[in-house]
């Protein structure tokens, strides 16, 4: 089971932090990470980390505004989101899967994240 948090409503350009926490299985090898979907739009990717927490990828939308990191002791992986533009409103799915999570194998609840002009 994956639980994400974080989401809430903030001003365009300011910082959201999301957690993911898994449950009920060990996860740290596999990769984990990040997709939303907007209102009226399919679901789409975000960001991902490999299970050595070595390598991320990111969508070329978020690049250098969203970071995501993991804590495989812990089973959590977390993204960072810094100037948030309106166009990052949506609800965003924690995944995990193998790598590179082009499709994820589990997903969490999701977490709405507004952000308004």
């Amino acid at each position: 089971q994956l639980q994400a948090s974080g989401g809430g409503l903030v001003q365009a350009g300011g910082s959201l932090r999301l957690s993911c926490a898994a449950s009920g299985r060990t996860i740290s090898s596999y990769a984990m990470g990040w997709f939303r979907q907007a209102p009226g739009k399919e679901r789409e990717f975000v960001a991902a980390i490999n299970w050595r927490e070595t390598v991320t990828r990111y969508a070329d939308s978020v690049q250098g505004r969203l970071t995501i990191s993991r804590d495989n002791a812990r089973n959590t992986v977390d993204l960072q989101m810094n100037n948030l533009k309106p166009e990052d409103t949506a609800i965003y799915y924690c995944s995990a899967g193998p790598w590179p999570l082009v499709r994820g194998k589990w997903w969490g609840q999701g977490t709405l994240v507004t952000v308004s002009s």
